[in-house]
């Protein structure tokens, strides 16, 4: 094997199986370069780039295309298209495939980002890697690897799914689909694990809409499956950031869910709770992103920038900025008021002159009723009460399937919807 970065040649001995593996002194970035490769045939990759690779991975909604799902659109990206042309940007879309048994490859080539192929590109991704590029100046690629309606039990392998008493296995079997999405194990055996061990910085996430009916389980199997990725890339604890899912309207989906009445909420508090059970991970908050009547909301071009925030910040040492949303840490009371303390604050917080109404508060008959709520500037808390709640016990905050956000930091950065209580 010969890089054209350097003129040096690297060999090794093919296995029985015709597999081989070589490793490469590599620059830290630049390209085009060329790869030559000669055994009893010579092969020469042009149009090579050295840069930074990301995992892409979840749901329709890190599926979605830049150019959006038909009828479905994707806010900004015509401008977004029409500006990717020459950008040293590559993706690749890992073909949708259910498997029974862990499979070795795929059927799938880099695309360029051009007028023709961006388009094609998950929206959320290449948002992530467009800022990205911007803001370090070095090429970008992706690998989506992502399947709409896809539960998050479909991406975790065997091994780590047998760790959970309430998964049930699927027998090994040389059954394939391009269908099926919600079968554990089905989507890392397709997907997932012939990547493994591909050079990657890190991976996004995007996906939890379709484990609203396990909300009680949904930590849990999350960081189950980004420890048995890291596990199987041998890597260490690479970064893992992740999309909190924006607020829609489940209202019909709670005739499956009586116990959870908002059941969104529930799923993004899930997610919350991950980022004390997940090592080197960050999470975006989309709670200003939403859209009421459409669960592929079109504002991707926040999710996919949160996410490069967090990966600027966490990853690659920058600072001097707002990169991850202010979250709620703790609550004590005073007479008829309760005070909220939040973590994570760069610069304090802000409603942007906007009043707070997102705001409930409930004393001991946990009866929750609309709460009177202000930002003290000087302390960077919130101060909750209401005159029909004498002594506080318990606050919610935008706590519904949908809301719209009110409380951010003040580099626009959204807190996400929270409670004090662990009422159902």
């Amino acid at each position: 094997v010969t890089p054209s970065w350097n003129g040096s040649t690297y060999e090794t001995t093919t296995g029985r199986d015709s597999r081989w593996k070589v490793m490469i002194e590599t620059p830290v970035s630049g390209g085009p370069f060329t790869l030559t490769v000669t055994g009893e045939k010579r092969i020469v990759f042009q149009d090579v780039y050295i840069g930074e690779v990301w995992l892409a991975s979840g749901q329709s909604n890190m599926s979605m295309p830049l150019k959006g799902y038909y009828c479905q659109p994707v806010t900004g990206s015509n401008e977004a298209i029409l500006a990717s042309g020459g950008k040293p940007i590559r993706f690749i879309n890992i073909p949708a495939m259910a498997a029974y048994r862990p499979l070795e490859q795929f059927n799938a080539t880099w695309q360029k980002a051009s007028l023709e192929t961006t388009g094609d590109c998950s929206a959320v991704a290449w948002f992530f890697a467009d800022f990205l590029h911007t803001r370090l100046g070095i090429p970008v690629g992706i690998i989506n690897a992502s399947f709409g309606g896809s539960n998050v039990e479909a991406w975790i392998p065997a091994d780590a799914c047998n760790k959970h008493s309430d998964i049930e296995v699927p027998p090994e079997s040389e059954v394939t689909s391009e269908w099926i999405n919600n079968v554990p194990t089905v989507l890392y055996n397709g997907m997932i694990h012939p990547l493994e061990g591909y050079g990657i910085r890190g991976a996004i996430w995007y996906q939890g809409e379709s484990n609203v009916f396990q909300v009680t389980r949904y930590a849990s199997r999350f960081a189950s499956m980004v420890t048995a990725w890291r596990l199987k890339w041998q890597a260490g604890d690479f970064p893992f950031y992740y999309a909190q899912i924006a607020p829609y309207e489940y209202r019909e989906w709670n005739f499956f869910t009586p116990e959870f009445p908002e059941i969104s909420a529930y799923i993004r508090e899930a997610q919350m709770e991950c980022t004390a059970l997940i090592p080197n991970c960050g999470m975006a908050v989309l709670l200003d992103a939403g859209d009421p009547y459409q669960i592929h909301p079109p504002r991707k071009k926040e999710a996919g920038e949160r996410l490069a925030l967090l990966a600027l910040a966490k990853t690659y040492g920058l600072k001097g900025f707002e990169a991850e949303s202010p979250q709620f840490d703790s609550m004590t009371v005073s007479g008829d008021k309760a005070f909220l303390y939040f973590k994570n604050q760069f610069n304090g917080l802000t409603s942007f002159g906007k009043p707070l109404n997102a705001f409930e508060i409930a004393g001991e008959n946990r009866q929750f009723i609309k709460a009177d709520a202000y930002i003290d500037g000087e302390k960077g808390i919130v101060v909750v009460s209401s005159h029909l709640v004498s002594k506080p016990v318990a606050v919610r905050y935008a706590f519904k399937n949908y809301a719209e956000a009110e409380l951010f930091g003040t580099g626009g950065l959204p807190v996400s919807s929270f409670r004090t209580d662990r009422w159902k």
